[in-house]
Parts: C-alpha cells; sequence; structure tokens
C-alpha cells in the first residue's frame, strides 16, 4: 500500500514486512541519535492508562544508514492494538509513526498454515487517522471461518481449527449474546480432525430467542467440557473487516438473519 503523499506531514514514516512466521521488521530514515528506538504501545480501553509497552532498539544498516528493528514473534503481543512510535533517544518525547510500504504477502495465504497454540497473530495496519498501527490476536486455540453459504434459506459455515482437534463429541455453540440461551449442533469433521462445517437454519436462530435484534455468537466445543473455542477470520491480511465482508440477509419465518464479523473479527449472526 503506498502511503499518502503530504509535504506538510513532519511525521517519521516506517517501512514494515512480516514473514510466514509472524516476524516484522521494520525500517525507518536514518536517525539524528545515537539511541533511537521502536515503541509499541498496547492501545488502553477509553477512559483507562496505558499499561503495556513494547520497546525495540533500532540499528543502522552499514550499507545505507537506514534504521531497522525486528519484532520477533515470540514472546506473543497481548491481544489488541498497538501504536507504533519512534523514540528519538531514552526519555525523549515519543513521535507517532506514519506507514510506508507495508509488505504483508505473507499473510494472504496465512489460513493455509496449520497453527500451533497458542494461536498468534499480526497484522501492520493503517489507523482512521493514517498511522501505523499493528493488530494482534493471541487465543489459546481459534476456528478459523471460510466460506459462509448462504442455501435453503440456512447458514452454512466452513471453518479449520488451529491449536486444537475435534473428537467425536464434538458440538458448535450457538450463544445468545446477552443470555443463557445456547443452541447445540451438530459438526461434520473433516478426516483429519481440524476442518469442519456446520449448518443453523431458521429454527436455530428464532425459537425461543426473545425480541427483535438478536446477536447470536458462535463457538465450537472440540470434546465434551471443552473450553469453547470462537469461530472467527483471523488469519489473512485484513485487520479490520466487519465492513469488507458484508453477506446479506437471509429472510425466513418472518425474520431475517445475517451473518457478520464483529470489530474483533468473531463470526456472529444478527436476527431481526
Amino acid at each position: 500500500m503506498n502511503p499518502r503523499s503530504d509535504a506538510r506531514d513532519t511525521h517519521p514514516r516506517a517501512h514494515c514486512a512480516i514473514d510466514a512466521d509472524g516476524r516484522i521488521t521494520f525500517r525507518l530514515p536514518p536517525a539524528a541519535t545515537p539511541h533511537p528506538q521502536l515503541l509499541l504501545r498496547l492501545r488502553p480501553k477509553k477512559g483507562r492508562p496505558e499499561t503495556t509497552l513494547h520497546l525495540l532498539d533500532l540499528e543502522p544498516d552499514r550499507a545505507d544508514g537506514h534504521l531497522h528493528a525486528v519484532l520477533e514473534p515470540l514472546p506473543a503481543l497481548d491481544e489488541g492494538r498497538w501504536d507504533v512510535y519512534l523514540l528519538p533517544e531514552p526519555g525523549a518525547e515519543r513521535r507517532r509513526l506514519r506507514p510506508g510500504l507495508r509488505d504483508l504477502r505473507t499473510l494472504v495465504d496465512g489460513h493455509l498454515r496449520d497453527r500451533p497454540s497458542p494461536v498468534a497473530v499480526r497484522i501492520p495496519y493503517v489507523t482512521k487517522d493514517g498511522f501505523l498501527a499493528l493488530r494482534t490476536w493471541r487465543r489459546t486455540a481459534h476456528a478459523e471461518a471460510r466460506a459462509i453459504g448462504i442455501e435453503d434459506r440456512a447458514l452454512t459455515v466452513t471453518a479449520r481449527l488451529h491449536g486444537a482437534e475435534l473428537h467425536e463429541d464434538a458440538t458448535v455453540r450457538l450463544r445468545l449474546r446477552g443470555t443463557d440461551t445456547v443452541r447445540t449442533l451438530r459438526p461434520r469433521a473433516d478426516d483429519d480432525g481440524k476442518g469442519f462445517s456446520f449448518t443453523a437454519g431458521p429454527g436455530d436462530l428464532t425459537a425461543d430467542g426473545g425480541g427483535a435484534g438478536r446477536i447470536w455468537d458462535l463457538f465450537v466445543c472440540p470434546t465434551a467440557g471443552a473450553t469453547p473455542i470462537r469461530v472467527a477470520r483471523l488469519l489473512d491480511d485484513v485487520a479490520d473487516r466487519k465492513h469488507v465482508h458484508v453477506y446479506p440477509a437471509v429472510e425466513a419465518d418472518g425474520s431475517a438473519f445475517r451473518p457478520y464479523y464483529t470489530v474483533d473479527n468473531d463470526l456472529a449472526i444478527e436476527v431481526r
């Protein structure tokens, strides 16, 4: 992605590239100070103070003097959004970074690689106000949603499990947000114990479901008694997909239900 051009913008820019293991290399112009650092700041919730910072030393390249820093895959960053700053020297005022070129090619087919537990994901992205940031997830296990099909007034979701395996007693759970109501479905599992699919119809989404504006969150339980694993889509180069992957509504029995991705890229179903 090419950065926006603005001659009046004094914020420094950083190029970044990510490899298949999640390692991110940052590259910045030469510095006028002897000990510059890259500062990653976990964005706190509104009204809360910042609590988590991660510092990386910026080293000059022997060939051209440009600075580079490497964010290794481990330790895994906490889940959230990390703003990226230049710290010209220890104790100096931090400077927010604009994005340069972002090489995310290895993320495009990231869903094809099986991930061990814990499943850690990092995606460099551009914020709404034009700054560089990282979107991160860290989950014990993860169910990656792939295809979402609509046929015969029902939704069929195809997904793949990472960091866990499906057993014969595996179930899919639809949890009505804000309540204790749960619908249990039986998934169709692939032979490798990773891939699976399930179908949710009007009876699963509307019966005894309460009033209008209901939202069902989707989980898979690999075996009886296991902690439910959220169904989401995280393993590619899209940091925010809520307004990118938009699906039509299905009308049935006086209601309309529509799959959508939340602000955290988790899969949910809205019923109107």
